[in-house]
């Protein structure tokens, strides 16, 4: 059967690069999926399939089989502004599929369609793909709008999905990522960071910049005395955690006559360890506070739990590198990688074995504006055989699945995580 697959995927290659390339020209954010949504869902009405659910605003789901195991393959909707990009929607911050969740969409659908073709349904078990939105954290102001109105009830597509119970049912999941290291055809076992989202509003006193400047508060030397007080801290991250701490002034001040009364600086702290992660974001919240204190100002910190560490489960990551070997040579695997990238897929697999593994084929830099599809043949084709042999291998042989299983415990129970991320809501805030 996966010699079948193998050629049904060759026969199909002409309409999954013609797909993948129209979904990289229709970029959207998150939970604005919709164009995407339709072009994906006509696509697989064609090849028989109704759609099984639909969620997260933007979300659905088709699915092959009935029982167990329950198979779940991932694929991201969402694009993200890159100023400059040469396919970015000018009416939309400049989106841009220059993450390359486009191509997930193709893979992953022309995965589903050819274990649809080769009748995989003959083995016992499911195969359920997601279309998840909003993997991408950013354009905030609209989610909080959504969150208000009660459209959603958290900012990123598969935490959305957890909370609506989406994944229940799931004992698995496959997710792929396209990787910006050329060096390699493939990464296996790969891990991520998690993060905080952070944003610090410095208040200070307007006042003539000219005339009176004796009579104001300056935010914007608040904010810089706690940039340095940042740099600081800096030093005292441990290096295997791989701490990190960046981000953005998204409002600088109102006009330069006068003295800023308002700074927004906008940032995540990022971690492979959940304790110091939240520790290290206290820390910077005590020297904002201070910082704008010490020249008389205030400062509102706005904290919003990111997403949590990826740690990917190891016997499907062997189950999958199985079949990349069918395309490389070991030495062509990129094994353990502790990418400082951040992604819900980390939340996903508190609860569910789950990997993400990379796929090349990319060129230029990732959420770069010269990014693009480099190498179709090997990014679209490969990355689908590689997916399709791996969805029949769990599939053909029960006992492999079942060690999977068996050896995944899950990580937090579903009362604990949810009570963690309502225990800093979208609209709690602190005062200085």
């Amino acid at each position: 059967m996966k010699e079948k697959v193998q050629k049904c995927l060759d026969e199909m290659s002409i309409k999954t690069i013609e797909l993948g390339r129209k979904l990289f020209e229709t970029p959207e954010l998150g939970f604005k999926e919709f164009k995407t949504r339709e072009i994906l869902i006509k696509d697989l009405k064609e090849a028989g399939f109704e759609i099984e659910r639909t969620f997260a605003r933007t979300g659905f789901s088709v699915s092959l089989g009935s029982g167990h195991p329950h198979i779940g393959l991932i694929a991201e909707l969402d694009a993200i502004p890159t100023l400059g990009h040469p396919q970015a929607d000018l009416n939309d911050q400049s989106a841009a599929h220059t993450c390359a969740h486009s191509t997930q969409c193709a893979i992953m659908t022309s995965v589903i369609k050819a274990l649809k073709e080769v009748n995989v349904t003959e083995f016992d078990g499911k195969i359920t793909l997601f279309f998840t939105p909003a993997e991408e954290f950013t354009d905030m102001a609209f989610r909080r709008e959504l969150i208000s109105k009660g459209e959603i009830a958290y900012p990123a597509g598969k935490i959305q999905m957890l909370h609506e119970g989406i994944f229940d049912d799931v004992d698995l999941c496959l997710h792929l990522h396209a990787m910006g290291n050329d060096e390699y055809r493939f990464a296996s076992d790969s891990h991520l960071a998690g993060f905080i989202y952070k944003k610090f509003t410095f208040v200070g006193k307007a006042s003539h910049a000219a005339v009176l400047p004796h009579l104001g508060v300056n935010a914007l030397n608040a904010f810089t005395l706690f940039q340095s007080a940042a740099g600081m801290l800096r030093e005292t991250f441990v290096d295997e955690d791989k701490n990190r701490f960046h981000g953005i002034v998204t409002e600088g001040g109102q006009t330069v006559n006068s003295i800023p009364e308002r700074v927004v600086y906008e940032g995540y702290v990022r971690s492979f360890n959940t304790s110091n992660m939240k520790l290290l974001s206290d820390k910077l919240t005590h020297a904002a506070k201070h910082c704008a204190e010490a020249l008389g100002a205030e400062c509102i910190v706005e904290d919003t739990p990111g997403y949590l560490p990826f740690k990917p489960c190891h016997e499907l990551s062997l189950a999958v590198e199985e079949n990349m070997l069918h395309f490389c040579q070991p030495k062509e695997i990129l094994h353990d990688e502790k990418s400082v990238a951040a992604g819900d897929i980390g939340d996903l697999g508190l609860f569910v074995p789950t990997i993400q593994f990379g796929y090349g084929g990319v060129g230029g830099v990732i959420h770069g504006k010269n990014m693009f599809i480099e190498d179709e043949e090997r990014l679209y084709i490969e990355s689908a055989k590689v997916t399709a042999m791996t969805v029949i291998d769990l599939l053909q042989h029960p006992d492999k699945t079942k060690r999977i299983l068996e050896s995944f415990t899950p990580q937090m129970t579903k009362e604990e995580y949810f009570n963690y991320l309502n225990s800093k809501s979208m609209k709690n805030s602190t005062h200085y």
